[in-house]
């Protein structure tokens, strides 16, 4: 409820928790996949021994982004959201948002230790349990608190610059070696439901701010931001598409083939997910009336 007008919107939880529960069954699957079968976990380990290729391009570059990601995700997150807490007086907004981040990588870490080893499939590999990625949750939840605070007209530009961050932090782990593309997934998976349940209850007390116009009401909320992210999201699916059906040519052998599918799996998850947050929370901030007590 907001402190100011006492309004509140009548937002039903259903696609909400909908939503949380396609997040948390692709977590589970993608753990299953890619942990405890033999193709899963052939794909996964080869992308990761073939980021040796561009890390002796990159890779101290890369190390230098990773040593700062930790301070950047919290430095950008958290001045704006206390920016937005102060200056538009979202205190109930932010504070659920706040709680979700931290949430989404506790969890993270807590999936993580609590998840045995991983099985042996004949797969040469480390044995020890890397899913989820905790510093591509770290990024992935602080774009997700500005997603949540900002104004409707302002998520849609807010979620593609998020999405991109959390690919390219995403991206470099792959590169420096630290983790395997489907740790990726799993992270973005995690935040994605912690996300869509405080959505729900922001989008539910949150207050008459929660709003929207329409897609032309302001450059920021144009379909120009969902459009490209769908467009970056299917670019990469076909990318990959075509990288494994080459791999499965007789006698076909891959330097970077495996590296790059990778990769686009880390695109595909983040600008999909990025435009099924944005249509989700346009629709639901569209569509409500308010009810003032």
């Amino acid at each position: 409820m907001d402190s100011r007008t006492g309004a509140r919107r009548a937002v039903r939880p259903g696609l909400f928790l909908l939503a949380t529960a396609f997040s948390v069954l692709g977590l589970i699957s993608t753990y299953l996949y890619f942990v405890h079968t033999t193709t899963g976990q052939f794909i996964d380990e080869s992308a990761l021994v073939e980021a040796a290729v561009p890390r002796q391009k990159i890779g101290t570059q890369v190390s230098y982004f990773l040593d700062l990601l930790p301070i950047i995700s919290l430095v950008t997150g958290v001045v704006v959201v206390l920016f937005v807490t102060i200056w538009r007086r979202r205190w109930l907004a932010s504070a659920i948002a706040i709680l979700a981040m931290g949430a989404a990588n506790a969890s993270t870490q807590l999936f993580k230790t609590m998840l045995p080893e991983r099985p042996d499939q004949g797969i040469a590999t480390l044995n020890f349990n890397s899913l989820p990625s905790g510093h591509s949750t770290l990024a992935a939840s602080a774009a997700v608190g500005v997603f949540l605070v900002v104004s409707p007209r302002w998520r849609p530009f807010a979620a593609f610059i998020g999405a991109s961050f959390a690919i390219l932090s995403g991206t470099s782990t792959l590169i420096n070696q630290w983790h395997r593309p489907a740790d990726v997934l799993a992270a973005y998976l995690m935040v994605a439901a912690w996300a869509c349940l405080a959505g729900w209850l922001i989008m539910r007390w949150g207050g008459s701010w929660n709003i929207w116009q329409g897609y032309s009401a302001h450059w920021a909320s144009s379909r120009l931001w969902p459009l490209l992210s769908a467009l970056f999201g299917v670019a990469a699916a076909v990318v990959s598409c075509v990288l494994l059906s080459r791999l499965n040519s007789p006698g076909a052998q891959s330097s970077t083939d495996y590296f790059f599918s990778g990769v686009a799996l880390i695109v595909i998850a983040g600008y999909l997910l990025t435009v099924a947050g944005t249509l989700l929370f346009s629709f639901e901030a569209r569509r409500r009336p308010l009810i003032v007590d």
